[in-house]
Parts: C-alpha cells; structure tokens; sequence
C-alpha cells in the first residue's frame, strides 16, 4: 500500500516542484530541435511591480496554453522579462531620494541613473519570483528587460531607421503635460475620468463700447493666455462682431475676433475664447490664424510672469482667485455645476495640462495602414471579437506618437545637437557622427523615450533582432498575445505596426484580451480604494492551484472577472477533492507492478464504458475549448468531469468491485482507474500543475515498469491525451446517465419525505422500453445499494392501489411505498411547523421589500439578496404544501 499523506498540504510541494522544474530546465527553449514552434511573449510587468490579481489572471492564463501547447509536442518558448517602466520607476527612486533629503537634480543626471540602476539590481526580480511562485513556465535562463544591451541596441536602430525614413520628426506641439511627473505623455497615457467641475460664464468687453460678450470656461486661469476670441463666419448673430477687438479681462490686452469654421454655432453662446498654448483645438486655430501663443505656466503647473499678478500661485490657487476677482469686476455672469471628462496621468493620477512644448513625434498613419489590413485579413485574430471594431476605429483615426520624455531614466533620444552651429545628427552613437564639428561642442538630447518605445519591438527585439539570431528565425512570429484590453492601443497595435515595418510579418496571429479583475461589488481592484486581493496571501491560504483553477473557473472570454476571499474556496476544495479520490486509488492499487493502461475491453460492465466514453468526451472538448480561448469552459468540463462523473458516480459503482472476490474484475477495473486517472491528470495539468505533477509521479512510481516517468521525467513533458473514438459509446453513455438520474430520484424522495438513511426502503421502477434488462445482475446490485434501497422491483405493468410519492425519469416511473417507512401524522405534523416557520420567515422578508425607506436607501446588492432570498422562500413553501396535500391522500 502507498503512504501517502491524509490531507493535501501545497505549501509543502509547491516549492519542491518549482525548483525541480527550473533545476531540469523543462521549460528551455531550444530552436534546434525543430519541430513546430509555438511562442507568447509575456506582456513585461513593471520592474517596480509587485503580483496583483491582474497579472495573476494574465500569465494564468498563459502558462495553462504554454503547458498545453507543450503537452502536445511543440517546442514551445515561453519569453519572460521586465520592463524598465521610466516615469514609475524614476518616482519610486525619487521618493527615496527625499527620504534623504536630497533630489535627483542635486545629485545630477549620471549618479541618478546608477542609483536607479542599483535599485533595480536589488528590488528588481521580485515580480520574477513571484510568478515562479505562480508556476508560470517561463524560460528563465532568457529573462529580458527592455533596457538591457540588445533592448537598447534594437531601440536605437529603430529610431535611427524611422527618422532617416523620414516618420520620426520634431515640433511644437500641444501635448499632454504631468505637472507632477514633469514630462509629456502620449494621449494613451492619459486617462479620462468624468469629475465634478464647474463651467465659468466670463464676461470681455468690446474695445470703445459699453457692451460685452459671454464666453464660457471650465479653465478660467488659461483666459490668462488668450490671444483671440472667435466665432463661425457663418453665424448672423454677430456679425457685429467682426472686426472688433476684445479687452482680456484682468490683464488687459487687447485680442482679435476672429472667425473660423471649428467653431459650433450651435455650442453654448457661439462663441469661444482662443488660448494656443493651452488646448489643442485652439493650437490648431492660432496656427490657422497666425494668432502668438502665450504660455502662461510653468513645467510644474505654477503660473508664470505672462499671467501678471498671480506670477508663482499654483494653477488652481490662480484659478480661485482669479474667478474671486472676476466677480468683484462684475465679470462673473454665471458659475454653472459642469460633469466633463478630465484627463489624469496614468502614472501618478495628477490633472494633466495641455501645453505647448517642443518634442519628439512618430508620424503614425503610414505604419497603421498595414495593421489595419492585417486584421481585417485575418492574418490577425482578436478574441473576443467584439475588440476588433474598438481597435479598427482607433487605427483609423490614429494620431502621431509623442515619444519624448522629460526624465532621466530611460533610452536616451539617440540625436545629438552642435552647440556652434546648431546642426542635428541621428545615430546610434556619438561615434555614427560624420566628421566636421567638433566633438567638444557635441551634446546629446536630454530627453529619453517613452517606455512603450522599447515594449512595442519586444516580439522581436527580446529573439534578437537586428541580430539575425537562430532564435528570431525559429520563433517568430510568436502565436499568442494575452493582455488586457485596457492597453490595446498603449502596446497591442503599435506591436503590429512594429512587427510589419521591421519584420515584414506580423508579431503574433492570436490576440485574446482577458476581462479586469473587480471586488465582487464590481468595482475595479485598486490599491487606493483598499479593495485588492494580495495573491500571495491566496498562495499561503489556499495554495496557488486553487488561486489559478478558481480565477479560471469563474472568468468567462473576455468578460470580467468578480472576485471575494471566499471564492478561493472552489479552488482548495477542488484540490482536496482531487487528493482525496487519488489516495483512496493509490491505496487500493497496493503493490501492483501491472502496466495499467492495458485494460480488457471484454470484460467492460456499463460503468467502465461510461467512464472512459465520457472522459474522452472530455479530452475532446477541454482540447477545443483551449483552442477557442474558452479557458473556463475547459476548468469546467474537467471540473464536472472528475467531481461527478468518476468520483460521485465511477469510484462509488466499483467499490463493490474492488472489495469483492472476482479478482479478474478487480485488475481491470484498477487498470481502469489508473488510465483515467493518469489522462485526467495531464489534462488537468496546465491549470493546476503543482498538485497533478505531485500526483502524477506518485501515480507511476507504483508501476515500475511503465516508462512514463524514465521518458519524460515531468508530467510537464507527457503527451497530451488524443480523443479516442472507438472508446466512447453514446448509447452506452446515455444509459448508464439515465441510471444515474435514477438514483438522484430515489435519495431525492427519501430527502424530500425525510426518511433516514438508516430506514430500508422499498422501490418499485415502472422501467421504459426495458431499461433494466440492459444490466447484469451484478450491476442491479450495485444500483440497488447507490439508492440505498433494501430492494428494488421491476415491474412493467405496475400501478399503485392509493397515491405514492413518486419521481419520472428517463429511465421509467420509479414509486416509494411508504408502509412501515414513516408514521403519516408525524410527518404532517413535522411539515406542518416547517412550513409555519418558512412563512414566517417569508412573511418577514416581504415586509421589508415592502419599505420603500429599504429599497431606496439600501445598497442594492442587499436589496437583491433580499428578493432572491424571498424567492428561495416562496419555492419551498409552495414545495411543502404539495407535499403536505400528497401525504393527506395517503392512506395510513
């Protein structure tokens, strides 16, 4: 007998498996064993990160097609690294820095980067080993970070190669600006979110005249910077208008009226104040109208001496005071309560400010035309489908790329300047400078790249390119992409560009976006709101199978994912169920040296069809569900599979076997056991591949002459199970599932009658088109006591003389003679209390939803549990009353 430990503890083989498998490099990459390759590149997670639930769904879901892919034969390469992520991990240094009481400034450019350097060297590989902790097989031996040499190297040549293509210019833009983080970002990085704000009703007075104009603001402080006022040409409200000039109020200056097309007519007055260095749309109309553009702000959002007296005060102080002084003038006509969408940077959550600013751009359209068509051709698929509109509309309407930031860490802009005679060079170094300026006058651009400027080659820069590496040769294109919808546009659609610009292919032929991780309220997990799940506390509760099997389980394509402690529970009491079925066959294997898998198709009694038909029926469809992207619904067909089909119903059937004499049945039936045991563990594998691997190799250490272990040493490496036709009999299936409703029936009549377990009961089946005479009489035995009956009759042309509680099924009318089970006016008696006591409780229920003061005030969720738990109610008083009625028929 195998001694194997009673309960299942993952703490104390989680750590032993993930070491095996890195020490026997399972999961290394190696291009020269050929085969079919199969490559997803991990989307980099910041080299500040530490695990969230969203990277634990993320490379969940990864690692189940890894392994997967692995199981049937691919070489597959599963590419893993970090990113440098510059304005998260500048920040991060700095707040140190100011626990020292110094700046990155004080201390300058080159000590900074080393000191960022050196916090990488210790803090960085935290997220790595926690996605090893996550059982993520990865190939570690070639972890890359998107600054490391080749990184910077294809970075460069990228850039070089794009500004000598004549895609990469710089300008004077309007930009999205971080007053906090002190850089540009790109429209991606901003993220809008709809706030409370109010909408300014101003009051400017035309030059030589009493009379005024009303224009409306939610950005009073930037009036400070206006150098128009326009309105569409077309308008014959104010053609008066034309011509006039306009007093700026509180400065003073004077500005044009100006009309242009932009402007709706239709939109508040039809009128709009013009500030070019402060809004976009203005920008563009200044350029039009060859307006100046008066920048009245600081890098770090304090006002600067073009606004006048409020020179230093913070944007909104100015806006406060400003508005303060506007209404002592009289300027002030209205304040309105105004919702609009106000854009944050996505890094530090600061109100971003549109500014004018000199930076570096990527002309975008000529590289999005190919990566429109390569989805609409299908050469790309995103799942779910309904992503494709999204990304097509945005490529269509794509806008250039700002790629300059205003920090230190990160890949240098490779462009060089001559102080002297202001000439600018690109190349990858100072050395690719041509001769004819002097060196010493020589300064490179102090600004770095945005950090997806390196994400968006990593299909290919991390196999080696612009090295033509046996790797880059082999794996690209990778396979799969997995990400989050969220950054579609940041990394998803500029890879593709990426990939059909310097690779002449595309980087990956599948897309899948998985849902966002919620609380199960809904909301968005986030640290701010003090709602996220740590989940390596879920490692330590309920070990990382039930972490992984759960989110899994419970994540539907692409749809969102609501998570609660309590949830985990699926997961752990999965794993123990798993355990638990796995030792009691462990046990009662014994000694057996047999090779298992050679079962006797003769000797095969309903059970034993049903079993193998309905685990191939799964092999089948987990197999075309991983294929689909239907992860949960591949968690789910194994799930109902192991816990119902062989556990609840195959192990119970063939314990009467296994304790019996006929020890001709007894090895084939372990024979049978062990081969499902064996395919469902491998399948089961990708998804929780700690607990099978532990089982798996507990499994064929009692067969030693099975080569299993000795050929692939990890259930990582064996063969994943093929669909075997000539194992599965439908009608075999359906027969023995018919047998199964049976029995539910009869322990649901002896459940809804209350009658011990310890009661005999006497069943009569009325069977259908001869259902029972398909089982052997061994096999009726074993129904027999699967219904707990004393016994069972088979009587065709049975009718009962007085009602009997009864149950039709597929398999015929099965009846329950009462005599001698239960005294009848006990019962009534019994059912009588509880059905006062479920009206009682319903009756309470229903007061409540009767409250209007409840149902408005109430959260809702409550309100809903309220409603459904009325229903449950109502279900189970309407259940007993029937029954009460039936047993009044009963004669006693």
């Amino acid at each position: 007998m195998m001694d194997i430990p009673k309960q299942y503890s993952p703490q104390e083989i989680e750590n032993k498996w993930s070491e095996y498998w890195e020490k026997g490099r399972f999961f290394h990459a190696d291009p020269s064993k050929k085969g079919t390759p199969y490559t997803i590149v991990i989307p980099p997670p910041n080299v500040t990160a530490a695990l969230h639930m969203g990277h634990a769904l993320n490379n969940t879901v990864q690692d189940i097609l890894v392994r997967w892919r692995r199981m049937q034969g691919y070489n597959t390469f599963w590419v893993t690294g970090t990113d440098h992520a510059g304005i998260a991990t500048q920040n991060v240094v700095e707040r140190k820095l100011r626990l020292e009481n110094t700046t990155r400034h004080e201390i300058g450019r080159e000590d900074f980067v080393k000191r960022v350097w050196k916090w990488r060297e210790e803090y960085g590989g935290k997220i790595i080993n926690q996605l090893k902790r996550l059982g993520c097989s990865c190939d570690w031996e070639r972890e890359r970070f998107t600054l490391d040499e080749g990184l910077s190297n294809a970075v460069q040549e990228v850039f070089v190669r794009l500004y000598e293509k004549g895609l990469i210019y710089q300008n004077n833009f309007i930009i999205n600006w971080c007053p906090r983080c002190l850089t540009a970002l790109s429209d991606e990085e901003v993220e809008h979110r709809e706030i409370e704000g109010a909408l300014y009703h101003i009051a400017y007075k035309i030059k030589k005249s009493d009379a005024f104009i009303v224009v409306a603001t939610t950005r009073p402080e930037t009036l400070l910077g206006d150098t128009a006022i326009a309105l569409n040409p077309k308008d014959p409200r104010y053609e008066q208008l034309k011509d006039k000039t306009i007093i700026l109020p509180v400065i003073g200056r004077e500005i044009p009226v100006i009309g242009d097309d932009f402007v709706d007519p239709s939109f508040g007055t039809g009128i709009v104040k013009v500030t070019p260095a402060h809004d976009p749309n203005d920008f563009e109309m200044g350029r039009r109208h060859n307006l100046p553009s008066v920048n009245v702000m600081h890098e770090d959002g304090t006002m600067n001496e073009n606004a006048g007296h409020y020179n230093g005060m913070y944007r909104f102080d100015c806006r406060k005071k400003l508005v303060e002084e506007l209404k002592q003038s009289g300027q002030i006509i209205k304040i309105e309560r105004h919702i609009h969408a106000v854009g944050h940077c996505y890094r530090c959550d600061t109100i971003v400010e549109p500014r004018l600013s000199l930076q570096w751009f990527v002309n975008m359209k000529p590289l999005a035309k190919p990566a429109i068509d390569a989805v609409k051709d299908g050469k790309i698929k995103i799942y779910p489908e309904r992503w494709v509109k999204v990304y097509l509309d945005w490529m269509e309407n794509i806008r250039d790329w700002c790629i300059s930031r205003q920090i230190w860490w990160g890949h240098r802009i490779p462009v060089w300047k001559c102080t002297e005679c202001g000439k600018i060079f690109v190349g990858k170094s100072i050395d690719d400078i041509p001769a004819g300026c002097d060196r010493k006058n020589i300064v490179q651009d102090e600004d770095v790249l945005d950090t997806w400027f390196s994400s968006w080659l990593w299909p290919f820069s991390t196999l080696g390119w612009p090295q033509k590496t046996e790797e880059l040769a082999f794996y690209y294109p990778t396979d799969t992409l997995v990400t989050a919808p969220e950054i579609l546009f940041f990394w998803v659609a500029r890879m593709i560009m990426a990939g059909l610009e310097f690779m002449g292919d595309v980087p990956f032929r599948d897309v899948y976006l998985h849902g966002t991780v919620r609380d199960d309220t809904g909301t968005k997990m986030s640290k701010s709101l003090g709602n996220t799940i740590d989940p390596l506390d879920v490692i330590e509760e309920f070990g990382t199978d039930a972490l992984r099997f759960s989110m899994i389980l419970i994540t539907a394509e692409g749809q969102d994912v609501y998570l609660s402690p309590k949830k985990f529970e699926i997961g752990r009491n999965f794993a123990n169920k798993i355990w638990n079925a796995s030792r009691f066959l462990l046990m009662n294997f014994g000694e057996e040296t047999t090779a298992f898998k050679a079962f006797d198709r003769s000797l095969f009694s309903t059970d034993d069809w049903y079993i193998v038909g309905t685990l191939h029926e799964c092999i089948k469809h987990v197999t075309d569900s991983l294929g689909k992207f239907r992860i949960n619904e591949a968690a789910q067909t194994i799930y109902d599979f192991f816990w119902h089909c062989y556990c609840d119903r195959y192990i119970e059937a063939v314990k009467t076997v296994l304790y019996g004499d006929d020890e001709k049945l007894k090895a084939n039936t372990r024979k049978i056991l062990f081969y499902v045991l064996d395919n469902t563990l491998r399948i089961l594998h990708p998804l929780m591949p700690f607990i099978t691997e532990e089982l798996w190799h507990r499994l064929h250490q009692i067969c030693p002459d099975d080569s299993q272990i000795e050929s692939f040493k990890t259930i990582a490496l064996a063969l994943w199970p093929e669909y075997d036709a000539t194992l599965v009999d439908h009608e075999m299936i359906q027969l023995v599932e018919h047998k199964y409703e049976l029995i539910s029936a009869a322990r649901n009549l002896r459940s809804e009658y209350d009658i011990p377990a310890t009661n005999t009961i006497r069943f009569v089946l009325k069977p259908e088109n001869g259902f029972m005479d398909k089982f052997s009489e061994t096999e009726r035995e074993i129904i027999k006591k699967m219904m707990r009956a004393e016994s069972l009759a088979i009587k065709p042309d049975y009718f009962p003389e007085s009602a009997l509680p009864s149950a039709v099924v597929k398999a015929g009318t099965l009846y329950m003679p009462l005599e001698g089970v239960f005294d009848k006016n006990k019962e009534i008696e019994r059912l009588t209390d509880k059905l006062s006591k479920l009206k009682s409780s319903l009756n309470s229920i229903e007061r409540k939803l009767s409250n209007k003061d409840f149902v408005d005030k109430a959260p809702s969720e409550v309100v809903e549990k309220e409603r459904i738990k009325a229903k449950e109610l109502s279900e189970q008083v309407q259940k007993i009353q029937n029954n009460l009625q039936f047993i009044q028929q009963i004669s006693s």
